[in-house]
């Protein structure tokens, strides 16, 4: 199915967040995940996704 992941056009094979997270890598990182432009806490992330969601992952950064 098609999303939307950080504004671009993606094709996923998974159907839920988690899973979608694994297959575009963050399997195994600290993230954070908005559908729809809603706050997804990390317990939720067996939440099922559709075709044209839109999601953003925003990984912590150090700086100053």
């Amino acid at each position: 199915m098609q999303i939307m992941v950080n504004g671009s056009p993606t094709d996923v094979a998974a159907a839920t967040l988690a899973a979608v997270l694994d297959e575009l890598g963050y399997g195994g990182a600290t993230v954070a995940t908005a559908v729809n432009e809603a706050f997804v806490p990390a317990t939720r992330r067996n939440l099922a996704l559709s075709p044209g969601d839109r999601l953003e992952i925003v990984a912590p950064r150090q700086g100053g």
